[in-house]
């Protein structure tokens, strides 16, 4: 009788150990899961991945315990963009989001009307069709609008300021995401300065490499690189190659700097992709895309690193070190 007793004791055990992975697995599933996509890869950007979960977080989701978050990276290939966005779709997310650049959002836009799509890029996302307007967005999407296009004329300022005249400037563009806004503003500005820019086209690591050769083959003095995702991933190439040939260069962004740029003037990536946590928090907490403000930035820096300007030797104007609001020593 005892050994009957037994086995019906492990065989209930057993069964009751059998359900808990699929209570777990229920459970799951009750979760809402928000579609992550990113053009560039993981480990150059993992930092601004946590600064999303950190937004999310605030609005009340931690991934694992109450939220699920399918991560999707395309490599920097775009062609593989709209095979990312039907698998997230397939697997029935609530929320997409496409932080760092405007190609992955006007991909999910053009695939889905009714599953909410959080960006966050700095092209005027009115201008490219995304949304109706930028305080009513109308619509399945809304984001955040890093304004990093309107700051390139302060960007070309400070290189005017770095070089001496008739030094002329040069912008790094990646053809697949630039528009000819962009060249006109940064062609305007430099003009209003009494300065000439050309522009150096690069898609690959390659291409990076030839368009700082050629940079030096034109004695170009001074270099611009704007947001975006693919130099983003190539930081540490753009910086190093800079430092080699002794180029002087200002970013969009702070992370550039950190990783061996010279000077950076714009918004705080981390900080742009928390707001995007925080946009796909609320959506899921209940609010609707098309009532959600598109999201601009208040705070800008401007960062400098005395090191890399000994390295390149060269002298930083008291006047810009005055505007610095971090020199990194």
């Amino acid at each position: 009788m005892l050994g009957i007793r037994r086995r019906e004791f492990i065989t209930a055990f057993g069964g009751a150990a059998a359900a808990w992975p699929i209570a777990a697995r229920a459970q799951q599933r009750t979760m809402p899961v928000i579609g992550f996509l990113y053009l560039g890869s993981p480990e150059p950007t993992a930092h601004l991945a946590t600064a999303f979960r950190k937004g999310l977080s605030e609005t009340g989701y931690d991934e694992g315990r109450n939220v699920a978050i399918e991560y999707r990276w395309a490599h920097n290939e775009y062609d593989r963009l709209p095979q990312l966005v039907a698998d997230l779709l397939r697997r029935r997310v609530a929320v997409i989001v496409t932080p760092g650049g405007s190609r992955g959002a006007l991909v999910a836009k053009a695939a889905t009307a009714s599953v909410p799509i959080v960006f966050s890029f700095a092209p005027d996302p009115v201008q490219l069709g995304v949304v109706a307007s930028l305080n009513r967005p109308g619509g399945n999407v809304t984001g955040i609008n890093s304004m990093n296009v309107e700051l390139h004329s302060k960007l070309i300022g400070i290189l005017s300021e770095l070089v001496p005249k008739p030094a002329r400037l040069a912008m790094l563009i990646e053809p697949a995401s630039s528009t000819d806004v962009t060249r006109m503003q940064a062609t305007t500005t430099a003009e209003a300065l009494g300065r000439q820019i050309e522009f150096f086209h690069a898609s690959s690591n390659r291409e990076i490499d030839a368009a700082f050769a050629g940079l030096v083959q034109k004695q170009i003095k001074a270099l611009m690189v704007p947001t975006n995702s693919l130099f983003e991933t190539r930081r540490v190439q753009i910086a190093t190659l800079a430092a080699r040939y002794a180029v002087p260069v200002i970013y969009a962004s702070r992370d550039y700097v950190v990783a061996g740029g010279l000077m950076s003037y714009g918004t705080s990536s981390a900080e742009v992709f928390r707001q995007v946590g925080i946009y796909a928090g609320r959506i899921l907490n209940g609010e609707k895309p098309a009532e959600l403000p598109v999201m601009r930035p208040t705070k800008f820096e401007f960062v400098i690193n005395l090191q890399t300007a000994r390295t390149i030797d060269i002298d930083i104007p008291a006047t810009l070190l005055a505007q610095a609001d971090e020199i990194i020593e």
